[in-house]
């Protein structure tokens, strides 16, 4: 299978405290599909040489307000 995206070189952390470490990410049909040194071309590839790659995280972090007028508890 033809990754859909390979995001190549980045400094991988996945979010257990480990130190993070030089490898590719594919990613194909909007999921995670490898982690590592990754042969295959993607459809689309990232240049990540330099930067740091969290796969799987989601920030749900916001500076909306309108949470206090739906939940004034919050």
């Amino acid at each position: 299978m033809t990754p859909d995206i390979v995001i190549r070189g980045g400094l991988i952390f996945d979010g257990f405290g480990n130190p993070g470490r030089l490898a590719d990410v594919a990613i194909g049909d909007g999921k995670i599909v490898g982690i590592g040194q990754i042969e295959r071309s993607g459809l689309a590839e990232i240049d990540a040489d330099g930067l740091f790659v969290t796969p799987g995280f989601i920030d749900i972090h916001s500076h909306s307000d309108y949470t206090l007028l739906a939940e004034p508890r919050a």
